[in-house]
Formats: C-alpha cells, structure tokens, sequence
C-alpha cells in the first residue's frame, strides 16, 4: 500500500517536472498581454510619447506591440511614422523587426504550453501543415505578411521548433515587412509631399 503512495508521488512529480516550463511559460505570456493591457488602458497615449524616442522608441512599441493582439493600434502604421521622421529609416525597420521576435514570444510560449488552444480551428490546421512542412521558412514567409502572425508562433510553440529559429525567421521577416513599409511611406512623401 505504501509503495503505491510513493509510486504515485513519483509519477505526479515526474509530471509536473515534464510541464513546469509549459506551464510557466503561458503564466509569463498571460502576465505580458494582461500587463500591456492594463497599461494601454490607463495611458492611450503611451505610443504616442514613446515615438518620440525615435530609434529606441520603435523597438519598443515593435515589442509591446508583437506582444499582443488585444490593442487598436497597428504597429506598422507606428513603424513607418517613426521611419519617416528619423536620418536612417532602414534602422527602425531592423530594430523593429528584431523586437518583433521578441515581442512573438508570448505566441510562441503559449503554444508551447499546449497546442489545445487553437488545435480546433481551421486556421491553425492550415498553418500547422506550411510550418510541419516547410519550418522556419514558413514562419519567415508568414512573418513578412504578418496578419494574425500569432497563430503562427503557437503553432512554431506547439510543435517545439527551436526557440532561436523561430526567433531568426521571425525578426528576418518583420525587418523586411518593415523596412518595405518605411521605404514605400518615405517615396509617398517624396511624391506627395503635402501629406
């Protein structure tokens, strides 16, 4: 009797051990998005400041803003207003784009921590086929057009790609979406220069 009392401690031990990190990885993306949240709640104009610090300014908005999905503001359209204002706009594209792979984490985590969260939806299916399929060249492709990206760094999370490759690709592709973006705002101007 008392040797399966102890075989059953080992087992929950074991178990929980095995899904410690799943575990505290969703409480760390949880804890992000919910903190975001609460800050973009209480000071709406937090971008707005945070512009103003120009190279280190969009890193930042590029990590809050990769962070989460919850917020009405587009992270591209905060990108190229930065881009546009500063002497080397190819830079806030590459510090953006690295930040983005950064901020993507918490997608990535919460994958990690079990893919029974969009395992269901016919979007996530398809996604997980081009990333089983074609790997870090998907997340790379995907992150270039980054529409519901999110979805993509579970599925990366939920089918344990290496953190640094999904990391890679994803800053790769958001340095080339962003710098794009910025450049193609910077010749607008150029052209239309009354906006």
């Amino acid at each position: 009797m008392e040797e399966d009392s102890t075989a059953g401690k080992i087992t929950l031990l074991a178990w929980l051990k095995k899904r410690i990190t799943s575990i505290l990885g969703l409480l760390l993306a949880v804890a992000i998005v919910v903190t975001v949240a609460i800050v973009y709640k209480r000071d709406p104009d937090v971008f707005t400041r945070l512009q103003g610090y120009g190279y280190l300014g969009a890193f930042v908005i590029s990590v809050i803003l990769n962070a989460t999905i919850i917020l009405p503001v587009s992270n591209v359209v905060l990108m190229t207003a930065i881009g546009v204002t500063v002497p080397y706009p190819w830079l806030v594209g590459v510090l953006g784009g690295i930040a983005a792979g950064f901020g993507e984490m918490t997608g990535y985590l919460a994958g990690r921590s079990g893919r029974g969260i969009l395992a269901k939806n016919r979007i996530y299916t398809r996604i997980e086929g081009w990333v089983k399929k074609w790997g870090w060249a998907a997340v790379f492709l995907l992150s270039i057009v980054p529409f519901a990206f999110d979805v993509v760094g579970i599925t990366a999370g939920a089918l344990r790609m290496p953190v640094w490759r999904f990391m890679l690709a994803c800053a790769l592709g958001r340095i080339i979406f962003y710098v794009g973006a910025i450049y193609l705002a910077v010749a607008g101007i150029k052209v239309l220069p009354w906006l």
